[in-house]
């Protein structure tokens, strides 16, 4: 392990943090808000102490980095990242204690969406555009900005995208890695752009619509309002997001064939395919349910119940309703949509579809063997045939990610937590999702949660973030020898 690329790189990536702090500083600037100094204050610490790290480590060779090198990147980037990021809540005094600071820092960066502030609206501007921008940045990955302006990582790279994008097979779209980094964040930034003008349509002014696009191309679902998006009170505002969310749902390798002029690349992925099949039949379902008992009207009906299906399954958490006062199967669904999550390669959280269908291709071909044990069965995803080290892979992450799950669920529940909080805290959490049920409903936040729970749940958002093995394997005594 040579840590002096991890320190190099993680400086990178705190000097890159500071700078855009000056983006919140300009916005505190403009609506004269008291968190100035803070902001400022910020700024300065992360820059410098990103700059010492990297003239500290300048004459280190970048060559062949490692799967444990970078995924030890990975793991120390995003943690370091969750850290700094949390000194303007905590310097402004918008949030007093450090746990909470750096709670809602790795909830923004790993676009869970789960808050502790009591009281949105009156935190100063500023910091509620840092707190927007934290999320953007993490929905396409520091890391893999990292790689779209480090080029001289070479080869190497691959082993940080790899560690980084959220798929059991990453896309690599072009021969060199920083060439496809790049290009996945033009994709990112050009629908982000999109998405602000059709808000201003709907008459946001340019903050709300920066802050609310900014949440949702991550699927992260942080809003300016106490209420979320349903104070807007707008339909026009809710299908626009509803659009976005599911296409940040979607790989983004997709977008980019689209945008190359390959029409139907959406429909001709599997994964896409049942994406969509879900979400349509999901909305659907919760439609037909609310229905006469929540809503009067069929239209009033299937905006609230397919927005929050979307905002779920997407893992955003934006919310326009209670959906903790909707009927049993409402709720049902959308806690089985926490788990099952959006595609592999997109900005959600969750299982994955991918993983999801494949977990369920297996277990059908065990299945299939037990009645034909000496035929030849072979799982296969969009007509190619799929390797058993992906499906070990896939098998073993879906165990670990219930197990995690379970165990971390009974933590919390120990705590003193009830049950229902306890479950979908974590649940939400490891999913990087934002709202649960309880005392974690979308009518509540975490604030309530006990300070040492809260750190499990900041652990939980990590691991979820960074697909579980990134940090799971720096726990195993065998990664640090030799």
């Amino acid at each position: 392990m040579r840590w002096p690329v991890v320190t190099y790189i993680t400086g990178f990536l705190l000097f890159v943090l500071g700078l855009s702090m000056l983006f919140p500083v300009v916005c505190s600037v403009v609506y004269g808000g008291h968190d100035l100094f803070a902001l400022v204050l910020s700024a300065a610490f992360t820059v410098i102490s990103g700059a010492i790290a990297i003239l500290a480590c300048r004459d280190v060779s970048f060559d062949n980095i490692s799967q444990r090198e970078g995924m030890a990147i990975v793991a120390v980037g995003w943690t370091v990242a969750g850290l700094f990021g949390a000194i303007p809540f905590y310097l402004s005094g918008a949030l007093p204690h450090f746990v909470d600071a750096f709670f809602e820092s790795v909830s923004g960066f790993t676009t869970t969406g789960s808050s502790v502030f009591t009281n949105i609206e009156a935190v100063p501007k500023g910091l509620l555009f840092w707190r927007s921008l934290i999320q953007w940045l993490g929905g396409m990955g520091i890391i893999v900005l990292s790689l779209a302006i480090l080029p001289f990582l070479g080869v190497g790279g691959m082993q940080l995208y790899k560690a980084e994008v959220p798929s059991p097979v990453p896309d690599k779209l072009k021969p060199r890695i920083s060439e496809t980094a790049s290009l996945l964040w033009k994709v990112y930034v050009l629908i982000s752009l999109v998405e602000v003008v059709l808000l201003l349509f709907g008459g946001m002014d340019l903050y709300d619509a920066l802050c609310h696009t900014f949440t949702t191309m991550p699927t992260g679902g942080f809003s300016t309002r106490n209420t979320s998006v349903a104070g807007f009170n707008s339909t026009y505002i809710d299908v626009v997001i509803i659009v976005f969310m599911i296409l940040s749902g979607i790989n983004f390798s997709l977008h980019y064939q689209m945008l190359r002029g390959k029409t139907l690349a959406f429909w001709e992925d599997s994964e896409c395919q049942w994406f969509l099949i879900i979400v349509v039949g999901a909305s659907l379902l919760v439609t037909f349910d609310i229905y006469g008992s929540v809503y009067a009207s069929l239209p009033e009906a299937f905006r609230y119940g397919s927005f929050q299906v979307v905002s779920i399954i997407t893992t955003t958490g934006y919310a326009t309703a209670d959906y903790e006062l909707w009927p049993g199967l409402s709720q049902v669904l959308i806690f089985l949509c926490m788990f099952i999550g959006a595609s592999a390669g997109s900005t959600g959280g969750g299982m994955k579809i991918v993983r999801v269908m494949l977990c369920l291709k297996f277990c059908y071909r065990e299945l299939y063997l037990l009645i034909h044990p000496r035929a030849v069965a072979t799982i296969k995803l969009g007509g190619k045939a799929v390797s058993e080290d992906v499906m070990r892979s896939i098998v073993g992450f879906i165990a670990i990610y219930v197990g995690l799950f379970a165990i971390c669920s009974m933590v919390l529940a120990g705590m003193g937590v009830d049950f229902v909080t306890a479950f979908t805290a974590v649940g939400s959490c490891i999913g990087n999702v934002g709202p649960g049920f309880g005392l974690v409903g979308p009518a509540e936040n975490f604030a309530l949660i006990p300070q040492a729970g809260k750190w499990l749940l900041i652990w939980c958002m990590l691991i979820g973030r960074l697909e579980i093995y990134t940090v799971i394997i720096v726990l195993v005594p065998e990664f640090w020898r030799k």
